[in-house]
């Protein structure tokens, strides 16, 4: 095998899935993310150490916001991008070294909450300084809290989705009760807080998602963890359509795209209502539309449609 076909093949075994990875991950962030991965395999750096400097990188750019200068936005908005970068490095190299773990994938998924927390509120201080109020935190509060609801059900489906490509690929996959289980034994410290707060992340995900659960069971009691993989193909091809019309607009590609524009414009107070309207118009839909697929998948299940 040519040396440019295993470099291609360790990119692929680097990705969780490219059925989960948009377009802007697929031609640049993985790419870039992976010969970093490669860089630090063989060195000291771990995955988590990549997560924690992402996060001083990624809060910088807060802070950078705040000033609403066009210098000062640019320099910000190239923080944020260097941050997600470092974000797809770390998972990258987890893959790469074999050195995942389970508080890795929390700490992963709060890194991004933390930049945006840091954004919004640098927002709010912009706008109360310009404007003489500060009534300017309660959108901001809104927008926080929308988009921690959408990032959680955003990763949801598409570690559901990596359930349906492989029994390797989904096992990140968690209940709230695996959840619980591994939390009480954990010794009692910050990983065990860690473990409390994806208990709560976990318990919104299965509250939002009736639909999804009740077929979760159905599954779990007809085929345990074999599923048919006529099944898995039809869940797949489904929850690719939906990933691409609607989940992908709420990942942090999607939503860069406009915070960016907003940034350079000057105009913080825009982002607000995209982030609190129009954002979560984007999730009601995405689940509205997820619920009704997994009906469907429950109703051919049940039909003995997949043998």
């Amino acid at each position: 095998m040519k040396k440019e076909e295993l470099l291609e093949k360790e990119f692929v075994l680097s990705l969780k899935s490219v059925e989960t990875e948009n377009t802007l991950d697929l031609y640049f962030y993985r790419p870039v993310g992976y010969l970093l991965a490669r860089a630090f395999r063989n060195t000291r750096v771990t995955p988590n150490m990549v997560t924690v400097v992402s996060i001083f990188i990624g809060a910088g750019s807060g802070h950078l916001f705040y000033f609403n200068k066009w210098s000062y936005s640019l320099t910000g908005i190239l923080l944020l991008v260097l941050a997600n970068l470092l974000d797809c490095v770390d998972g990258q190299l987890a893959r790469l070294t074999g050195r995942k773990s389970e508080i890795g994938r929390i700490l992963d998924g709060v890194a991004g909450d933390i930049w945006f927390i840091l954004i919004y509120t640098a927002f709010a201080l912009q706008l109360t300084h310009t404007f003489g109020t500060a009534w300017f935190f309660l959108p901001a509060i809104f927008s926080g809290l929308s988009h921690l609801v959408q990032a959680n059900i955003t990763d949801y489906y598409k570690t559901l989705h990596l359930y349906f490509v492989s029994k390797e690929k989904g096992c990140e996959f968690r209940s709230r009760e695996q959840v619980r289980a591994q939390q009480q034994r954990t010794k009692k410290g910050l990983y065990r807080f860690f473990y409390f707060l994806y208990e709560a992340y976990t318990c919104l995900q299965e509250h939002l998602t009736p639909a999804l659960q009740q077929l979760m069971k159905t599954l779990h009691e007809r085929y345990g963890d074999d599923l048919p993989e006529m099944l898995r193909q039809d869940f797949r091809r489904q929850s690719r359509r939906l990933m691409k019309r609607y989940i992908d607009l709420l990942t942090f590609n999607g939503r860069t795209l406009v915070l960016f524009a907003v940034v350079l414009s000057g105009h913080v107070w825009v982002y607000f209502i995209y982030e609190g309207l129009v954002l979560n118009l984007v999730l009601w839909k995405s689940i509205r539309k997820h619920e009704r697929m997994c009906r469907r998948i429950s109703e051919k299940v049940a039909n003995h449609a997949f043998g």
